[in-house]
């Protein structure tokens, strides 16, 4: 399990505006260390965010996706004091999930 995510949600007249900063390696599996040999691809797969139990962002990333991923996203609905949910799976099976409250 990665670090946690920094997420920040506030809604301004009915759209949910959504900030999150993904802490994670994102390894392409190209780069070598100091020794030469190749450190292995390690990213993330897939990320679900959720207000409430209705998905209002599914997404596929890949190892082009730069380390700790920002993500900027709004949706209509949601209310202060909503929660976002935030998860992602990666490529070795390792899942991270973090929520914050809609201010």
């Amino acid at each position: 399990m990665g670090n946690p995510m920094k997420i920040r949600a506030a809604n301004k007249d009915g759209v949910t505006e959504v900030k999150v900063l993904v802490s994670h390696e994102m390894e392409t599996g190209q780069r070598k260390d100091a020794a030469g040999a190749v450190v292995p691809a390690w990213f993330i797969t897939e990320l679900v965010a959720k207000h409430g139990d209705k998905v209002v962002l599914s997404s596929e990333f890949g190892p082009s996706v730069s380390k700790n991923p920002y993500l900027a996203f709004k949706f209509k609905g949601g209310a202060k004091g909503d929660k976002i949910t935030v998860s992602w799976k990666d490529n070795k099976g390792d899942t991270r999930s973090d929520e914050a409250v809609i201010g």
